[in-house]
């Protein structure tokens, strides 16, 4: 199938490689289906979760254990079921990133990941219930050793 994206141009795909979200993602509740596609260069730090549906919805991802070594989302148990597993650390674990001109202004919400299942390839964005991790963590405050900017 061919998909019209907002930052990857027309680009081909298969079904099984969408990534479902039964709930959809906060403030886009009508978004069931998205793409998980790698920004190049990025070693799969920095990704993209691109709609199907809606060619101009895209957020950019990252991988949050590439900016912190010790991030350890916790999910509640309903939602452990909800996503078909029995630990948190049987999931894949992505943080939004709001990307701010300029680029150290960037912001990642390490409170609110999406997880997702790695072979059912259903993913649910949850709410973690801890003052651990903030909503709009700057990027700046992680060190290179760290991380790499969004």
């Amino acid at each position: 199938m061919k998909l019209q994206t907002k930052y990857f141009g027309q680009i081909d795909y298969e079904a099984g490689d969408i990534v479902t979200f039964p709930s959809g993602l906060f403030g886009f509740e009508e978004e069931h289906e998205f793409l998980l596609l790698p920004f190049e260069g990025s070693a799969g730090s920095l990704l993209c979760f691109q709609s199907v549906h809606t060619s101009a919805l895209a957020f950019v991802a990252m991988n949050p254990f590439s900016l912190l070594s010790g991030y350890a989302p916790a999910l509640q148990p309903h939602e452990l079921k909800e996503l078909g597993v029995e630990r948190s650390d049987e999931l894949g674990f992505y943080v939004l990133c709001v990307v701010k001109k300029p680029v150290e202004q960037s912001t990642v919400n390490l409170k609110c990941p999406v997880a997702i299942h790695p072979d059912t390839r259903v993913a649910r964005q949850v709410i973690l219930e801890t003052d651990d991790y903030e909503m709009r963590h700057p990027l700046a405050q992680f060190g290179k050793e760290e991380g790499a900017p969004c």
